[in-house]
């Protein structure tokens, strides 16, 4: 358990004790990575992402198809082929491998940093919902993990639906 798990815990049986004998305390548990995973703007978020990157895709998808060919016809035409146009035709496969393994790793870097750019957006919009969710319902904590959550405190339902009517998303 990580020391801001703790921390957290720690507070809210703090603010628990305190509250009790001071009246109701109201708790609510959002399960994050579900409102990043199902949340209208994080799904549109991903859709963005994808078409952003699709042409790269499509392009890494060419070369490995380029090298699978290169590679069939240097095994079936090995023994035919003079030796310099074999060597030619293996520098070149080569080359190829190089070029689609650069290809790929600057592939996922990118992906991974566009996503959790769009990822910190709707994080932020998400966080935004909360804290409206806490104060329209006099909320008195709200954890966005927990290793157990009461079906009864979670509203991660009520933080989707809020982003999912959300009238501030114009993108």
């Amino acid at each position: 358990m990580d020391t801001k798990m703790i921390k957290l815990a720690f507070i809210a049986a703090l603010l628990a004790a305190g509250s009790a004998m001071a009246g109701d305390f109201k708790v609510g548990v959002v399960d994050t990575e579900r409102v990043l995973r199902e949340s209208a703007p994080a799904v549109k978020a991903e859709k963005k992402i994808e078409k952003e990157f699709s042409g790269r895709d499509q392009e890494i998808k060419k070369t490995m198809r380029q090298a699978k060919d290169l590679q069939v016809l240097l095994e079936k035409d090995a023994s035919t082929l003079p030796e310099a146009d074999r060597r030619n035709k293996e520098r070149e496969l080569n080359a190829l491998n190089v070029n689609l393994q650069r290809m790929q790793r600057e592939f996922r870097e990118d992906l991974s940093l566009r996503k959790n750019e769009e990822l910190a957006v709707v994080l932020e919009r998400a966080n935004k919902a909360i804290q409206m969710i806490a104060e329209t319902e006099k909320f008195d904590l709200i954890l966005q993990e927990a290793v157990y959550r009461n079906p009864k405190i979670d509203i991660t339902d009520k933080v989707i639906k809020n982003l999912a009517s959300d009238k501030t998303d114009n993108k």
